[in-house]
């Protein structure tokens, strides 16, 4: 008797679940249909401005900068790159499937959406707890390259999908896979399979390996990343996997993927091509627009550079710091090689543009040290004194300034000549106070240096900042017979037609420094190294140059030249560490010499312009003697010529009148 209540009971709650249930079913439906209505009118809304897909053939891009070498030879591309639109047909066939096996599998049976490919991304990116894979499928990366921004929101998403479906629609499978390859980003600037294999692999797409087609499809989940020129390890380990997956989608055979990491020996080469020379052509392309203007245009550069000297200039520099500046403190360094004209063969502006583009040849501002005394001494020369005229090298005192030598050694009394070639920095000073700032100054920027030079009597030993690219352009004046100097990297530009829109013509400016002048000089540098503080840089030919030392061994550099070719090297440090006692004479000679006579080898030996290097050849003289034992033989020399001082008798040379000031001995002086 108790069950039947019991029995009631669980038939009254029958009729109550199934309520329910009929209730959560009804008003499901309803919000369905309201979903369906809101999402409905959330894809009109959108559809609105769907972009125009009449635009599909145009090609929106930056135009691309090529630079060449005069024999045609490739440096670097910048800009958007397009290779040529290829079909499906000369394809090699595992260059497509690399990419659906690695992007989308079931591109052939999906209609442009891939329900599976969704649902799947979804699960392994729950199942990780991070994003691993996404649902997007071919046709949809294809219209957001050609139609959409990059952007993540809602509305660029639900466009995608819509702009597929119209894809779908209007072509064939084979036709979206084609305008896929031809039009998808796959790093350095290029646009499509053949601009990539062209700008990696040197070739066209018809003609890539079965390795390098995987490396292609391996660049699309991220083209810096896998880029084979900046990291081919990465780029090989990411190609293995897309093989793997190639395996997995039964495109290839086991043996066949083995075969093609067998044949995996080439690749990663072009990297050491591609980044040669890329300090220089930074340096080009930032001047490309000051001569052809904002160009629409594709163009082409052809350049100055040498290659051959470029990559020795490189391989050099980079050996000489490795083994060297770990025990002297010194961590960078720069080059410049030019024409005496001034046409840049080699720009190396730091050890490695992998670990740092800026170019401190061009960009870094730096105390020149004694290199500077070129324009101290050419303004005394200017002035009406020569190389074989004295001054006394002693301690002196400028307000509470105190110049000393290197070593704190002096000389006594010296002439110009082993004054420049010891770089005795108290005769600097003398010079520039008895020549008076402004006539240093002018001598500077006559021969090109544009930094801003504080008017001071430190300016005499370099105080003031100057680039590497400027010094080294205004040391060329004296190998161009006293030309002005414009440095310059580009012969000519020209568009993709084949119009010529820039071509340099000229020489530069005109005449800077006079013939005595320049030969007065040339025989000042050509002691250097002969026997001053360059001897190190001697490579057995004529050759002139300085070196120069700033404060506290934060900065050496040489500047020197043969009538062939003008270099100018820096050593240092980026943030101004001093360096353990590295003199302009010791690291960037023996880089300087190691550069030039690797350049030069072969070629007949020049003199100088002038025929400066006479001087050079009394080396020894007064390489290891005092002061006065130098003068003695210059005495002893000029008696046995007449027993007179060389005058200047040349209508070149300003004549000195007597009552010309000439500087008085002082105490004793200082520096080298």
């Amino acid at each position: 008797m108790a069950r039947k209540p019991q029995n009631r009971q669980q038939g009254k709650g029958r009729p109550r679940r199934r309520t329910a249930l009929l209730f959560l079913a009804r008003w499901s439906l309803v919000a369905l249909i309201w979903i369906g209505f809101i999402g409905a009118g959330v894809v009109l809304w959108y559809a609105r401005d769907l972009p125009d897909t009449s635009r599909l053939n145009e090609i929106t891009r930056r135009p691309a900068v090529t630079l060449v070498t005069a024999d045609g030879q490739i440096l670097a591309t910048y800009g958007d790159l397009y290779g040529t639109n290829v079909g499906l047909d000369v394809l090699p066939p595992y260059l497509p499937r690399a990419v659906l096996a690695i992007e989308d599998r079931r591109f052939y049976s999906h209609f442009g959406i891939d329900p599976f490919g969704v649902a799947r991304a979804i699960w392994v990116n729950i199942r990780t707890g991070r994003f691993v894979q996404g649902g997007s499928t071919v046709t949809q990366q294809l219209a957001k390259n050609l139609f959409l921004t990059p952007e993540r929101t809602l509305k660029r998403k639900i466009q995608e999908v819509l702009l597929a479906l119209w894809l779908e629609r209007t072509y064939t499978k084979d036709q979206i896979l084609a305008l896929y390859l031809n039009r998808v980003y796959l790093g350095a600037g290029a646009y499509g399979v053949d601009a990539a294999a062209r700008k990696y692999f040197g070739k066209p797409a018809e003609e890539v390996t079965l390795f390098e087609a995987a490396m292609l499809a391996g660049l699309l989940k991220a083209p810096s990343r896998y880029n084979p020129t900046t990291d081919p390890d990465a780029a090989r380990s990411r190609a293995t996997i897309v093989l793997n997956s190639m395996v997995e989608a039964g495109y290839l055979k086991t043996d066949q993927v083995i075969a093609a990491l067998a044949s995996d020996t080439e690749v990663g080469r072009t990297a050491a091509a591609d980044w040669t020379g890329r300090y220089f052509a930074d340096w080009v392309y930032d001047q490309v627009s000051s001569y052809v203007g904002s160009s629409e245009r594709d163009l082409t550069v052809v350049t100055t550079i040498d290659l051959r000297l470029q990559r020795m200039a490189e391989a050099e520099l980079k050996r000489i710091l490795a083994e060297e500046g770990p025990k002297r403190g010194a961590s960078q360094g720069a080059l410049v090689m030019m024409t005496p004209d001034g046409a840049v063969k080699a720009l190396v502006g730091g050890r490695d543009y992998r670990e740092s583009e800026f170019n401190r040849a061009t960009q870094a501002l730096r105390q020149p040290g004694s290199a500077f005394k070129l324009f101290v001494f050419l303004a005394a020369l200017e002035a009406g004194m020569d190389p074989d005229d004295t001054m006394v090298d002693g301690p002196i005192q400028v307000k509470k300034w105190r110049p000393a030598n290197y070593q704190d050694k002096f000389y006594g009394e010296v002439t110009l000549r082993e004054a420049f070639a010891r770089s005795l920095n108290s005769v600097a000073v003398q010079l520039y106070l008895k020549t008076g700032g402004k006539a240093v100054e002018n001598a500077a920027q006559r021969l090109g240096i544009t930094a801003e030079l504080n008017p001071d009597p430190a300016l005499s030993l370099g105080s003031s900042e100057v680039n590497l690219m400027e010094l080294t352009s205004a040391y060329a004046v004296f190998a161009n017979e006293g030309r002005g100097v414009w440095n310059y990297g580009i012969e000519e530009i020209k568009d993709s037609a084949g119009m010529v829109l820039f071509r340099r013509a000229g020489d530069g400016p005109d005449r800077v420094v006079q013939p005595r002048q320049v030969e007065e000089m040339n025989d000042m540098m050509a002691a250097v190294i002969g026997w001053g503080t360059g001897k190190t840089a001697d490579i057995g030919r004529p050759a002139a140059g300085k070196t120069g030392t700033s404060q506290e061994f934060r900065d050496a550099w040489f500047m020197g030249f043969t009538a062939e070719l003008v270099t100018g090297v820096w050593v240092g440090n980026d943030d101004g560490k001093p360096m353990d006692k590295v003199t302009g004479g010791s690291l960037p000679a023996v880089i300087w010499r190691s550069v030039m006579a690797k350049a030069l080898e072969g070629a007949p030996p020049r003199p100088l312009p002038g025929g400066g290097a006479e001087e050079s050849a009394i080396a020894g003289v007064i390489e290891d003697g005092a002061g006065f034992i130098g003068n003695l033989l210059e005495r002893l020399r000029g008696a046995a010529e007449g027993g007179e001082k060389k005058t200047s008798s040349s209508p070149d040379k300003p004549q000195r009148s007597e009552n010309a000031p000439r500087i008085q001995p002082r105490e004793q002086s200082n520096n080298r």
